[in-house]
Parts: C-alpha cells; structure tokens; sequence
C-alpha cells in the first residue's frame, strides 16, 4: 500500500466547505492542479478528473460515499483489482468553529510497485487542493 495525503485548518463550518468541495466542476477555478471534472460528484455517480500531473489522461472514478457535510469517497483503477486508487476527503468540526479538511489517497494491488515507479510524486498536488481549498472557502467560496 502507498499513498498520499494532506490537511489544511479551514476558518469556516463544514457546511461552507462542503459547498466548494462537493461543487467538482469548480474545483479547476481554486486547484491549480486540476484541469476540469466532468459529471456530477452523488453516490454511485462516475465523473471524469482531468490534471495537470497527466496531461492528455482522463481518470474515470466512482463516487462511493458522499455524505454531506463529512466525507466524500472516489474509488477507480484497473479492472480485476490490478491497481486500485480510494481517494477519501473529510470534514471534521473544530471547537473554534472552523474545520479541518483532510484529503488521502491510498494505492493498492499487484501492479502498484510497478505503477507507483512511473507515478509523478503527487505531494504537492494534494498539498495545493488542501490550500486552494482553505484558500477559496476562506474568501467567500
């Protein structure tokens, strides 16, 4: 198993930062990392990410859990299992009022020490989605 992850401390309720994150074909406007998101994000759903750590590449994935205003779950990958990514965003209430966000995506199967060699080091990606979020949220979202 490998993955990726990141969380950012968000000045606003989780129902203000659900409303930017659940909205995916914004998500090009705030994540400079994002190209666009095609479909609608609903449980059961499969939309299309376009990003710019692959160009020309369309990723299909399955909404899987989308629960208003605590988490929302993309699953995707090869058939058979062969290599599989579970991308979990939470929401989790502060005392203070605001949220804190966290974004994890996790790889798995066969393929994945092959895979993961040829894989571009996606870090800064989901440290930029985390921040673009607080960011867009914070001013008004």
């Amino acid at each position: 198993m490998r993955f990726y992850e990141a969380t950012s401390v968000i000045a606003a309720g989780p129902e203000a930062v659900w409303a930017v994150l659940a909205d995916g074909a914004g998500w090009a406007g705030w994540d400079s990392g994002v190209e666009a998101v095609e479909g609608r994000l609903a449980a059961g759903e499969t939309i299309k990410i376009r990003t710019k750590a692959a160009p020309g590449r369309v990723f299909p994935v399955t909404v899987t859990t989308f629960e208003p205003p605590v988490r929302l779950r993309f699953d995707g990958g090869m058939p058979l299992g062969l290599f599989r990514g579970v991308r979990t965003y939470g929401l989790s209430a502060n005392p203070d009022g605001g949220t804190t966000f966290h974004v994890r995506e996790q790889y798995t199967g066969p393929l994945l020490r092959l895979i993961w060699r040829s894989m571009p080091d996606l870090g800064p990606s989901f440290d930029r989605f985390a921040a673009g979020l607080k960011v867009r949220v914070e001013l008004g979202g």
